[in-house]
C-alpha cells in the first residue's frame, strides 16, 4: 500500500498481489489461557476490524482462546467515520470471477502464512469469519486443509476456482471430511441468495457440512445462529461450554 500527498491510504489496484497480515488481537493471556482446546482464528468482513468479530466469542465459545486478525487493506475514506478506519481482505467489497479467485488466494495465503509463523504447529485451529471472512474461512480449507480443525463461515460466498492454482487443495479436501458450519440469512441483500445456495452446494460436496439458513436475517448474525454454532461446536468436540 502507499499514501497520497494528504496521507490517505491508497488501495493497490492489482488483484491477487501478495498481502501480509500485520495486526492481531489475542484473547486473555495472549491466546494461551486454555491450551487444551483449539484456538479460534477470527476473520472480519469488509469495512470492519479485529475487535468487531471478537465480540462473538463470548456467545459461542467463551472458554476457548482466540486470535482476531486485521485485514491488510484499508477501505478508502473509512478513517473519516465515527468508528475509525475499516479494513478489507479484498480490493472490492464483493469481487467477482477471476478477481475473487486471485484476491481470495492472496488473502488466504497471507492468513495461512501468519498462522505458520505465529501459532504452534501442534495447536488445533478453528477458523471463523463473516462475509469476506466467511469466504476466507472456507477458502483456507481449499489452500491448506490439513492445518485447520474446522471452519465457520457466516454470510460467506464461494470463489469460482477458475484461475489455476488459487484453490490447490480442492481435489483432496473431500477425503478429509473437515467439519464446516455455514450460516446465512434469507434476507441478505449483499450476498444474493443464489450465491449462498451455490456456496452451500459446493461445501456439501467437499466437507462435512452443517448448513443453516435464517428467515428474515439480513447480512448479519443472529442470536439463534450463534446458539446453533455453539451446539455444533459441542457436537464436534471443540467446545462444550465448560471449563
Amino acid at each position: 500500500m502507499s499514501q497520497d500527498n494528504e496521507g490517505e491510504v491508497i488501495v493497490p489496484g492489482i488483484a491477487g498481489e501478495p498481502l501480509e497480515v500485520r495486526t492481531a488481537k489475542y484473547s486473555r493471556k495472549g491466546g494461551q489461557a486454555n491450551l487444551r482446546r483449539p484456538i479460534f482464528l477470527l476473520l472480519h468482513g469488509w469495512g470492519s476490524n479485529e475487535d468487531d468479530i471478537a465480540d462473538l466469542m463470548r456467545y459461542i465459545a467463551p472458554y476457548n482462546d482466540y486470535v482476531s486478525l486485521r485485514a491488510p487493506l484499508t477501505v478508502p475514506g473509512s478513517d473519516r467515520g465515527m468508528f475509525g478506519p475499516g479494513y478489507s481482505w479484498f480490493h472490492r467489497a464483493l469481487p467477482q470471477g477471476d478477481d475473487l479467485d486471485r484476491d481470495g488466494f492472496a488473502a488466504a495465503s497471507a492468513i495461512d502464512q501468519w498462522v505458520a509463523k505465529n501459532l504452534p504447529a501442534e495447536r488445533e485451529v478453528v477458523v471463523m469469519g463473516f462475509s469476506q471472512g466467511g469466504m476466507l474461512a472456507a477458502h483456507l480449507m481449499r489452500v491448506n486443509p490439513e492445518r485447520y480443525r474446522a471452519a465457520i463461515a457466516l454470510s460467506g460466498f464461494l470463489a469460482p476456482g477458475s484461475v489455476e492454482g488459487t484453490a490447490p487443495a480442492d481435489e483432496r479436501l473431500s477425503s478429509l471430511e473437515k467439519p464446516v458450519f455455514y450460516g446465512f440469512g434469507t434476507a441478505d441483500q449483499v450476498v444474493p441468495r443464489y450465491e449462498s445456495h451455490a456456496f452451500a452446494a459446493w461445501l456439501d460436496e467437499h466437507v462435512w457440512l452443517r448448513s443453516q439458513s435464517y428467515n428474515n436475517l439480513d447480512h448479519s448474525v443472529s442470536m439463534s445462529e450463534l446458539a446453533d454454532i455453539r451446539q455444533w461446536l459441542a457436537d464436534i468436540d471443540v467446545s462444550s461450554g465448560l471449563m
